[in-house]
């Protein structure tokens, strides 16, 4: 089968955030060329594949997911002349390239959203998107109550008294996939950047786009701000599969690229239909991102995630961070215990079969930035009022220097502020440390892509003292142990490879993870 040979079956992939990676012309934001002059680290880091986030045209009311338009750049980001230069160098590194792709929503500044703010109710325009009569005897009322996700009513009443439909910001208006117009919109956008020779495609809210008929009103039990057990109709739908499958067949009509879905599902048996062999070849997996540090917990959620994709015979995914969610160093602790327990789990998520999604900053062991509220730009954390909301984890990166902003820029004034305290976590500091965290996930790609101990999909557990846990890969014959105990533990036998800290006296310290052979 081709999911059993395909390159992103086992895939490193690197997420870059395009607006704090580098920035090449000094206006204090990351772009394209930025990228391109940082393709020798990411070749050196060992990665396999990069998951570029949103750089087209955008008044960046959500940072570009807000999009006006999705077959052009940015000029904040640069060219398209730029992106392909940047693809082309990426391909001649052996570096592929993903970007994402946004199909619940546009920007209100897309010029659909325009004409149907200017077209009357019932129009063609309007159709695009959802657009409803209000309640009440004056339908000043929006038409049911859902919520938000970034806080607040999911409705905005537009002048003539209508309503429109938006899961997230006001700026970001929920498109009608009931209308053909919107598919074929897509189909467009997916072909666009797949003759420009992307090798695929992260979805983004993957799980919505497909509205129930009728929009009821939610369970009020349901969270309304992230996943929740409770029915929640504003995602998850079963129309949203026909939607996938559209996807794929574009996708299959150019050998060797895929797609990665965003999909925040709870429920096993449903997630498990989004990776059917006519849907998306892979489903971001969260539940090491949502497990405390705990060796329990840890191994549940590992059989729980292996679990989904075997049933539905594709790739399991491993992730521990992204642009929308806490560091796992502040995750974990902050500080020195924070660094220990993420170069730890560093270790158990590559040493996992399936593919792997780091986070740009994670290999350098960054912890969250505590934003001055003056310098909040996370309109998710304006509306909701979440402590530190994203920008925590979207600080640009720190490559050089003693001082910021650390070569990300020749610019002072980077679109959210750098710690002086990053000094000691720059990629030069780095770069020739042996003990650093950067030198760790450099040997830790390197082993996993060239030692015949990473083969084999399934895992076999050992038993192991209180708080800890160790696994062997059948196949190919690997351990990973895990201590989260208080006290250092002995190793199964076997010759060690690696560990995310020195051994004592031949033992595993706590907050601690060793690969064995």
């Amino acid at each position: 089968m081709e999911r059993d040979v395909a390159w992103w079956a086992q895939a490193v992939f690197y997420q870059v955030y395009v607006r704090s990676f580098a920035d090449s012309d000094g206006d204090g934001v990351g772009d394209l060329e930025g990228i391109r002059g940082k393709l020798g680290y990411l070749e050196l880091l060992g990665v396999d594949a990069l998951w570029l986030t949103p750089f087209y045209r955008s008044p960046m009311a959500d940072h570009g997911y807000d999009i006006a338009d999705p077959r052009d750049v940015d000029p904040m980001f640069g060219t398209l002349g730029d992106f392909d230069v940047l693809l082309t160098e990426a391909h001649k590194r052996g570096i592929k390239v993903t970007v994402d792709v946004v199909p619940n929503h546009t920007s209100n500044t897309h010029a659909w959203f325009k004409s149907a703010m200017a077209a009357p109710p019932g129009s063609p325009e309007r159709d695009r998107y959802i657009f409803r009569d209000g309640l009440g005897p004056r339908g000043d009322q929006p038409p049911n109550n859902w919520v938000s996700a970034f806080g607040g009513p999911a409705w905005t009443r537009v002048p003539d008294g209508q309503w429109y439909l938006h899961l997230f910001s006001p700026q970001q208006p929920d498109l009608n996939w009931t209308n053909h117009e919107v598919a074929a919109d897509l189909e467009r956008t997916l072909r666009f950047w797949l003759d420009h020779g992307v090798d695929g495609f992260r979805v983004d809210v993957a799980h919505g786009m497909a509205k129930p008929p009728g929009l009821p009103d939610m369970d009020p039990r349901v969270n309304a701000l992230g996943p929740s057990e409770f029915y929640d109709p504003r995602f998850d739908n079963d129309r949203v599969h026909e939607i996938h499958q559209m996807i794929r067949k574009v996708l299959d009509e150019y050998p060797g690229t895929m797609a990665v879905g965003e999909i925040w599902v709870t429920d096993e048996e449903r997630l498990a239909r989004y990776l059917r062999p006519d849907e998306l070849h892979l489903a971001f997996n969260f539940r090491l991102v949502l497990t405390h540090f705990d060796a329990d917990a840890l191994r549940t959620a590992i059989e729980r995630s292996l679990a989904v994709p075997k049933s539905a015979g594709a790739p399991a995914t491993w992730t521990l961070s992204n642009h929308d969610v806490w560091r796992q160093v502040s995750r974990y602790g902050d500080g020195e215990r924070g660094v220990r327990r993420a170069r730890a789990m560093a270790l158990v998520e590559l040493a996992l079969p399936g593919a792997v999604y780091l986070y740009n900053g994670e290999e350098l062991g960054l912890g969250n930035v505590d934003i001055p509220p003056d310098a909040v730009a996370d309109p998710r954390a304006k509306t909701s009022g979440a402590e530190f909301g994203r920008d925590a984890a979207r600080v640009p990166l720190p490559w050089e220097g003693d001082l910021p902003p650390f070569g990300f820029s020749r610019n002072p004034r980077t679109w959210l502020p750098m710690p002086a305290s990053w000094a000691s976590v720059t990629v030069e500091a780095q770069l020739e440390d042996p003990a650093s965290t950067l030198s760790l996930y450099r040997r830790a790609i390197e082993i996993r892509k060239s030692h015949k101990a990473f083969r084999g999909d399934d895992l076999e557990w050992y038993g192991a003292p209180a708080g800890c846990f160790a696994f062997r890969r059948r196949g190919g014959g690997l351990v990973c142990a895990l201590n989260t105990s208080a006290s250092p533990i002995a190793l199964p036998p076997g010759e060690v490879l690696l560990s995310s800290v020195p051994l004592v006296d031949g033992k595993l310290p706590p907050d601690a993870a060793a690969w064995l052979v």
